[in-house]
């Protein structure tokens, strides 16, 4: 059985936008490390963990989880996290049905430590021209949100930025709103689209995953939108990121390695004979199936194929 935990943080605000996906605001207690009731410094796009025990089965302990700050570091007074209820949890003690019953008052369990390399600190140079482009499916826009509002609080355009949201329904889009009013005056570098529909006939916006805004049909209307020529969705002129799950992280990579993006992590680099070229595509992802299955050469080479890289494979082996 994990050990209890001793809680350390408050719950002190929460926005139900549909009875599964909440954006909830939590206070570390002084003890935590807060230096004066402040939230000390952190990178946008860091995570940390939240943990509860498990009243109600005791027999089950307690249970932690990581999670993506939404808040930007310069918020100093409590961190916020935007979260989806797991109807069919893998584990027999899920953290979100935990969570769920909390009112505000309620306590929790705060991680200690704020960590994770998903950052643009942690990728690019400071003075990085590029566009930088933002993919999320679901609850994996928390990171961006971060990024946005601190590099805009500083002072930097939201121009240098482009988000592309994807969730089942409208009442999903977490921030649209905020995000709106962020790009006014760019409306087309924020990018919501909705995968149903017919559950939503009032929705007049995008529709489909939102990895499809990069099928190849498309690829030249999602350059018109970010203010690109054809052909300059390049990582000459912009890096990408995603954050979610298999699907749409597999998807996005394998379209954009075809215009020459190379994926950050070190193992399908290795692999694929890409270790001496400087990563231009940087995910988080949220599960644990295998992006890429690198160990499959025959399905490597004909990925490979396709792209710029094509002949890596081989040589590398």
């Amino acid at each position: 059985m994990a050990k209890l935990l001793e809680y350390n943080a408050t719950l002190t605000d929460r926005v139900d936008l549909t009875p599964k996906l909440s954006i909830l605001r939590v206070k570390p207690d002084p003890s935590w490390g807060a230096t004066a009731g402040q939230i000390p410094d952190f990178e946008a796009g860091q995570y940390v963990v939240l943990g509860m025990n498990n009243e109600r089965e005791p027999e089950k302990g307690s249970v932690q989880r990581p999670y993506s700050i939404a808040s930007p570091p310069e918020q100093k007074e409590f961190l916020e996290f935007y979260i989806r209820y797991v109807d069919q949890p893998e584990s027999d003690n899920p953290l979100t049905h935990l969570l769920w019953p909390l009112k505000v008052g309620d306590r929790l369990y705060l991680g200690k430590k704020i960590t994770g390399h998903f950052t643009l600190a942690k990728t690019l140079d400071p003075n990085d021209p590029r566009l930088k482009v933002f993919v999320a499916a679901g609850t994996g826009l928390a990171p961006f949100v971060s990024m946005i509002l601190s590099y805009v609080t500083r002072g930097v355009s939201p121009g240098q930025f482009a988000v592309l949201h994807g969730a089942s329904i409208p009442q999903d889009l977490g921030y649209r709103d905020d995000l709106r009013r962020l790009f006014a005056s760019l409306p087309e570098r924020y990018m919501p689209t909705i995968s149903r529909p017919a559950m939503a006939p009032e929705w007049e916006g995008d529709v489909g995953r939102v990895e499809t805004f990069f099928d190849d049909e498309k690829l030249e209307v999602l350059e018109e939108r970010l203010g690109l020529k054809p052909g300059e969705l390049e990582p000459g002129r912009c890096v990408v990121y995603i954050c979610g799950l298999y699907g749409t992280i597999h998807n996005t990579l394998v379209r954009l390695m075809k215009r020459g993006f190379v994926p950050n992590d070190r193992l399908i680099r290795k692999e694929l004979g890409l270790l001496d070229l400087e990563p231009t595509l940087f995910f988080e992802q949220y599960d644990n199936e295998p992006v890429l299955d690198v160990k499959n050469r025959e399905a490597m080479e004909q990925l490979l194929a396709e792209t710029p890289f094509a002949g890596r494979l081989v040589s590398n082996t």
